[in-house]
């Protein structure tokens, strides 16, 4: 292999992957390593950015590169997101990282920013409503609720950014990552409000903005030690690893969209002139001006993950054969996967996860089948609200390594009743990230489609009736619980809850207000 390669790097909630990539587009190697999620509190979700995320990345980076460090003219970064660390002047992490959505400790935040700003004006500069999703309420609660780990923070970084950082020594941020730190960045003037930053992070100096395609820097002689990459290498901006994802499926106009089977699923729809919604994230892309609108349900590839734990270790083809062999509504079994809260469209991180109808009589697969119908459900519910808000999702392109067993797709097509071109693997992410690489060096264009294996997932007609009326009762059996949830969630914060930590073992299942 004497050619030259590109370098993409995705750091997911699961574990880290990595690929080297031909000027062609095809993959030459593949690496992983594998790394869980820590809840030490109901409601928190946690990595160490030190070990999760570079140490993690570099040895990815060291068993791909051998000896052809010379072959590789560009670095890509993906990860997940949005995620905050904050570190000391020389980029060392003060305490673990806090994740995305999942993580809901700065309900507080959340409310007294939104008094502070104003709804309205919070929605139409940044996009989105602040959420658990929303960066800016998780720095406020650094600033709140640790003084002194604020007072040291020189530096703030995503997962991605965090590796650009110690890759090349720059403090950057790419756009699309920052449009998700509301209250912080405007979205149509793709730039920091500096009067809101001062207010939510006093003090803090911001990372200069990226786009994720645009060289932001060189590998530093540190690094190069450390990953054995050459000093001097080109590295992008990056992005967020969803991002990075649309890059890889060629997604570039209205009307396309992406869904990512993932630890957690993530549907967007690319250029779309839908207005903005507050049941929705409406975020920036890959040039001045882009926007698209986003939607994510929070818990997927962690449901079977789940299952498998308690069923001790069982291999995942078993579980799928099982559920498959169930059949469409699992035996009359209704689930909701709100196991972490829910993002999209509720914005309700005191939902709670259920399984309604059981019996004796139904068996893992039933519980399985269930919790595969409940995330298509979900993803319905989200298609459903792009639509109230103006966008059009005519098809879908999937991709994750949730996607790799045929009946998970097959089961969202037929609740939702769109076509998908499937395009299964845990490493998409990363050849995302490293086509962005190519773009940062002139190798490829942004209208560059590198050719990729699918497979096509239509909707079975018959199923329809089935589906729209379990799906009307999904849909009622979420807002009946509600209330009940609410206060299961505040005893759980008030007395803690078992499992706390997510095992590594997630990486092999997916290798990667109220609503209307």
């Amino acid at each position: 292999m004497n050619e030259e390669m590109l370098l993409g790097i995705d750091v997911g909630s699961s574990g880290t992957k990595g690929v080297l990539v031909d000027a062609a587009g095809k993959t030459q190697a593949v690496a992983a390593s594998p790394h869980g999620i820590s809840r030490p509190r109901a409601g928190w979700a946690e990595q160490d950015a030190q070990r999760d995320w570079w140490e993690s990345a570099a040895e990815v980076i060291r068993r791909l590169v051998g000896g052809r460090a010379k072959q590789v003219t560009a670095v890509g970064v993906t990860g997940l997101g949005p995620c905050l660390v904050p570190t000391d002047a020389d980029g060392r992490p003060l305490r673990p990282a806090i994740l995305y959505g999942i993580d809901s400790r700065a309900r507080d935040q959340i409310a007294r920013l939104t008094d502070e700003f104003g709804a309205d004006a919070i929605l139409a500069r940044c996009g989105a409503r602040l959420t658990s999703q929303s960066v800016g309420p998780k720095v406020r609660w650094l600033v709140d609720e640790e003084p002194q780990i604020w007072a040291a923070t020189r530096r703030v970084f995503g997962a991605s950014s965090f590796i650009v950082s110690r890759l090349t020594g720059d403090y950057v941020l790419d756009h699309h990552s920052a449009s998700h730190w509301a209250p912080l960045y405007d979205v149509a003037r793709n730039e920091w409000i500096g009067e809101w930053a001062e207010r939510t992070a006093p003090g803090l100096a911001l990372p200069r903005l990226v786009w994720p395609q645009e060289t932001c820097g060189a590998v530093s002689r540190e690094a190069a030690a450390a990953t054995g990459l050459a000093e001097g290498t080109p590295v992008a901006g990056g992005s967020i690893d969803s991002w990075a994802e649309v890059a890889a499926a060629g997604l570039r106009g209205p009307g396309e969209g992406l869904l990512v089977y993932g630890t957690s699923m993530f549907l967007t729809e690319v250029g779309s002139p839908a207005r903005v919604d507050p049941r929705l994230w409406r975020t920036v892309g890959f040039t001045p001006g882009s926007h698209n609108v986003a939607a994510g349900v929070g818990s997927s590839g962690a449901l079977v993950a789940w299952l498998r734990e308690l069923s001790g270790g069982a291999p995942y083809d078993e579980l799928f054969e099982e559920a498959e062999s169930a059949g469409p509504g699992a035996g009359g079994l209704l689930a909701l996967p709100y196991f972490a809260g829910e993002r999209t469209p509720w914005f309700d991180p005191d939902l709670r996860g259920a399984l309604f109808g059981l019996t004796a009589a139904h068996g893992r697969g039933h519980v399985l089948r269930a919790l595969l119908e409940a995330t298509a459900f979900a993803v319905r519910h989200n298609l459903e609200t792009m639509t109230e808000s103006g966008a059009s999702v005519a098809s879908l392109i999937s991709s994750g390594g949730g996607a790799a067993h045929p009946l998970w797709p097959q089961i969202v097509s037929d609740v939702t009743g769109l076509a998908q071109d499937v395009r299964a693997g845990s490493d998409r992410a990363a050849v995302g990230a490293a086509l962005l690489a190519a773009v940062a060096v002139g190798a490829a264009t942004l209208a560059t489609e590198w050719a990729t294996p699918s497979a096509p997932s239509a909707p079975r007609s018959e199923l329809r009736p089935l589906y729209d009326d379990l799906y009307g009762r999904f849909r009622e059996l979420a807002l009946v619980t509600q209330p009940h949830a609410h206060v299961l969630a505040g005893w759980q914060r008030e007395h803690g809850q078992p499992g706390t930590d997510l095992p590594p073992a997630v990486a092999r299942v997916v290798p990667n207000g109220s609503p209307s």
